[in-house]
Parts: C-alpha cells; sequence; structure tokens
C-alpha cells in the first residue's frame, strides 16, 4: 500500500527541527487567537501569512496549518470560560459549556473541549490519509439540491427531536432566516431589510456580531439580573485527580465525538461550508441521539464533545478540496490557498503526484499538530481557571471590552458594535421569555447557504420543488427532514388520542 511509505516520508519532513518548531509556536499562537472574541483562525491565518514567506513552502503550510489547528482548540476556551465564543466555530461549544463553567465544572468542559476535539482531529486525519481522492469526488457529487436537503435535515433535528417549546423553536428559527437575509439579494443585488436605508446593513448581518452579542453582552445582563448586584465568584478548581476524572467521564461521550467527527469531516468536505455549519449540525445531532435531551443548554458534558469533536474534523476536512480540487471548504482554507499559490504550488489532482513532500509533511504534521494542541490546552487548564476566579466587577467590564473589540473587529465598522449591543438586549430578553437561542444561531449561519442552495436549484429546475426528492441523494435526505418536521404533529395527536381514552375509561369507571 503506498499510502503508508508516503505518511512515513511526510513524518519525517514533519519532524525537522525547523518544522517541529514551528507546529508547536503555530499551536500555541491558535490558541490564543482563538480564544480571543471576534480573532478566529480566518484573522490569524492572514495576519501571520507575511510571516511565512520567509520559509520553505512546506514550513509555511505546516505553520498556518498548526495556527489552523490551535485556533479550532482554543475557540473553545472563551466559550467556556466567560460565554463569548472565542470564534464562529465555537458557538455552539457555548450552549453547554457555559453552564458547565457557572455550575463550577469548568476544568471538565475545558478537558472535554481539549479531548472532543483531539479525538476528532485524529480521526478526521486518519480519513483524510486513507481516503483523499475518493472523498474529493464524492464531495462534488454533492450539487445545490444536496446542500439544500442537508440544511433542510439541521433545522428538522431542532424542531422534531428538540425537547424545547417546538412554537418557540420554529419562531427562533424563522427570526435567524430573517436575520440572514438582510443585506444584498444574491441574485439580483437589490438591498433587502436595510431598515430605513442604513448603509451598514448593506454588508448583511455578521454572524460573529449576533453571536458575541446574544452569548457575551446577554450573559452580563442576565448574569448581573439573576444575582441582584450580589454575584458570586466562580468557585471553580483544577487538580490532576479532577482532570483523570473528567477524562473518565469523556467515556460516556465516545459515541459523540465520533459521531461529532464524522458529520464535521463530512459537512468541511463541502465547498463553501466550514467548520461553524458541521459543529452546529452535530451539536442537533447529539441532542437527538440523547436520552435525555432536555438536559442540553443546561450543562450536558455531550454538548461540548460533540460541536468540539465536529469543529475540528471539519478544519481536516476543509482542507481535503482545497488540496486535490483547489477549491476552499472554508473562509481559512481560501487564505492558505492563495499562500500556495503565492508560494507556485498548483492545488488539484496532480498535487498529490507532482508535489509529494508537500503534501506528505502537511498531512503528517496534522497529527504532531493535534497532539500539542491537546498538550498545550489541557497545561494551560490552570490559567484559565484562574480568569474565572476574578470577582465579577473585574471580570464583566474586561468581557464587555472583549465583546466591543470582537464586534469591531470582522468589519471594522462601529454600526457591528452597536448592532451587537442590540443583540445583547435581544439575547437578554429572549432568554427571560424562555426562547431557545441555539436554533435561531442556526438559521443566521445556515440561511445564507440553504438560500443560495434553494434558489440555484429551482433556477435549473425552472421552479419545480420536485427536483429535491427525484435525486438519490437529497430525495431520501428530505424525506427525513419532512419527518422530523412532522414528528411533532404526531406527537401531539398521540397525545390528545391517549388523553380522550382516558377520560373515556374514566367515565366509564
Amino acid at each position: 500500500m503506498d499510502i503508508i511509505p508516503h505518511l512515513l516520508d511526510g513524518f519525517l519532513v514533519a519532524l525537522q527541527p525547523m518544522n517541529l518548531f514551528l507546529v508547536i509556536i503555530g499551536c500555541a499562537v491558535g490558541l490564543f487567537i482563538g480564544a480571543m472574541p471576534g480573532l478566529g483562525s480566518v484573522n490569524g491565518v492572514a495576519i501571520l501569512l507575511p510571516v511565512t514567506f520567509i520559509v520553505p513552502p512546506t514550513s509555511a503550510i505546516i505553520f498556518l496549518a498548526a495556527i489552523y489547528y490551535g485556533a479550532m482548540y482554543g475557540g473553545a476556551i472563551s466559550s467556556i470560560m466567560l460565554g463569548i465564543p472565542g470564534a464562529s466555530t465555537a458557538v455552539a461549544t457555548t450552549f453547554d459549556g457555559r453552564p458547565m463553567a457557572v455550575q463550577g465544572r469548568a476544568d471538565v468542559a475545558l478537558v472535554a473541549a481539549a479531548t472532543a476535539s483531539f479525538v476528532g482531529g485524529t480521526i478526521s486525519v486518519i480519513l483524510f490519509t486513507a481516503f483523499a481522492p475518493p472523498l474529493a469526488h464524492v464531495a462534488l457529487a454533492f450539487g445545490a439540491e444536496e446542500e439544500f436537503a442537508l440544511m433542510m435535515l439541521a433545522f428538522s433535528t431542532f424542531v422534531g427531536l428538540g425537547g424545547d417549546d417546538i412554537p418557540k423553536t420554529i419562531f427562533s428559527i424563522l427570526i435567524g432566516l430573517v436575520l440572514s437575509a438582510v443585506g444584498l439579494d444574491i441574485i439580483s443585488g437589490a438591498p433587502r431589510l436595510i431598515f430605513g436605508d442604513l448603509p451598514g446593513f448593506y454588508h448583511g448581518i455578521n454572524f460573529l456580531v449576533l453571536a458575541i452579542g446574544i452569548y457575551g453582552i446577554g450573559e452580563i445582563l442576565w448574569t448581573i439580573e439573576s444575582s441582584r448586584g450580589e454575584v458570586e465568584v466562580s468557585q471553580a478548581v483544577v487538580s490532576v485527580h479532577r482532570i483523570f476524572a473528567a477524562l473518565k467521564e469523556m467515556g460516556g461521550c465516545i459515541k459523540t465525538m465520533i459521531m461529532g467527527s464524522l458529520v464535521g469531516y463530512f459537512v468541511g468536505l463541502l465547498p463553501a461550508a466550514g467548520a461553524t455549519p458541521g459543529s452546529i449540525m452535530a451539536y442537533g445531532f447529539a441532542k437527538t441521539m440523547s436520552r435525555n435531551p432536555d438536559s442540553f443548554g443546561k450543562g450536558n458534558i455531550q454538548g461540548v464533545a460533540a460541536p468540539e469533536s465536529a469543529n475540528n474534523a471539519a478544519s481536516t476536512g476543509s482542507m481535503l478540496p482545497m488540496l486535490t480540487l483547489g477549491i476552499p471548504g472554508s473562509p481559512t482554507t481560501a487564505i492558505l490557498l492563495g499562500g500556495m499559490v503565492i508560494w507556485g504550488l498548483e492545488p488539484g489532482p496532480r498535487l498529490f503526484v507532482d508535489q509529494t513532500e508537500f503534501v506528505w509533511g502537511l498531512i503528517a504534521s496534522l497529527y504532531v499538530a493535534n497532539l500539542f494542541a491537546l498538550v498545550l490546552n489541557v497545561a494551560f487548564i490552570p490559567v484559565f481557571i484562574w480568569v474565572l476566579k476574578l470577582p465579577f466587577t473585574i471580570l464583566a467590564p474586561v468581557i464587555f471590552v472583549l465583546c466591543v473589540v470582537g464586534g469591531y473587529a470582522p468589519t471594522q465598522d462601529m454600526h457591528d458594535v452597536w448592532l451587537m449591543l442590540l443583540f445583547g438586549v435581544v439575547g437578554y430578553l429572549l432568554r427571560k421569555l424562555d426562547y431557545p437561542m441555539a436554533p435561531m444561531v442556526l438559521a443566521i449561519v445556515l440561511g445564507p447557504l440553504a438560500e443560495s442552495s434553494l434558489r440555484q436549484s429551482l433556477l435549473l429546475s425552472r421552479g419545480s420543488m420536485t427536483v429535491f426528492f427525484e435525486r438519490p441523494i437529497s430525495g431520501p435526505i428530505m424525506g427525513i427532514a419532512l419527518l422530523l418536521f412532522l414528528l411533532p404533529v404526531f406527537k401531539a395527536f398521540q397525545r390528545k388520542r391517549a388523553a380522550g381514552k382516558a377520560s373515556e375509561g374514566g367515565s366509564h369507571g
């Protein structure tokens, strides 16, 4: 088998002293870039891309890939510790990671995130190594119809299998879809929902602005109100014994981590999908598979394991179409693709033949980066816990400043900062009225993808909806999605029928 000798050659490249040094530095830098709200892997790789021109192309891609990997790990840190997603890929981690931190289980949540990230990274790199060319062809078989069917499946899991109030869940999804439509029409270019011709709305609503507002500012307002001004300092502790106990607890999450890894990897393969939809879809599927779905959003360790395994798997998956087809699978890989072109490397099927040292050196470095990111993450847990022990009077202003910086950084527009503050108030009110946040976040992430694939499919089929059911892949997926959408109706009908029989039995008695 050709793969093993190539991989061993790759390890000889990845373990060269300079490359190994770049992997460790890249993982450490990525960890802190990922933990800083608003930065994320896209900005980190873009900022550090010019630095790579002083080293050979193989070393350069190894360094940037290590930053990407480290940022995927790091995004969970601020999601768990402060309730602010470090990047869009870590939003789903906030749903259960933050409640765990509030309950004094921040160390367990951080160990869970690190372990799940490692599992997701490992499974995805193994799949990458073993099935690179065939999987690239499978991803190409996914047209607009299949992508839309996949989006519908993601929405339907929240409606059909969520433990939340169904009307409130649907309302949350619809609000998210409306917000995702703000900006310019993708086909005609006409402005939509720009609220009195405000120029800031022309670029649409940035997903991170919504996420940081709802989970960062909203969390501060909720904490201040619920504590009546007397906020307790989190009693989070960390010890070697507790870390091993957390690792033992992760034994019950093996199925969830494998599922998250596979979902994330496959979504990562799809061009332009990326890790954010993969992590949120994995969270939905974990809730679906759980025997106790009501515990999600209240500090369930599986709610951390699923998105973290998925976003790391998706980050590896998104590199596959970049290398084999020259199509970036995520915004970060689009920057890596630009770097490859600058270094004089032409992505595509010939890359595996013409540049074997480069390709296999990169693949081997992913194994190494995955291991070092895990070690660094666990080693820094005491530092992250120390942050939690700060008094709320110090922590709240720090969180607020990080939120403002995170809201301003992506577009450098003050409009987004005001919008973020508004979303903070909206997030607080929705939480007070017991509306689930996750479906709205899912809708604003998947909304643009769903709209473009829906309109593309309808243009090709001249307006016929049957196109989604006629194709061999999209048909079954749409069928399952429709069944899940109708499941609450069947459940309500069964309950009504059972109640009717019970009342009849009582009247006969």
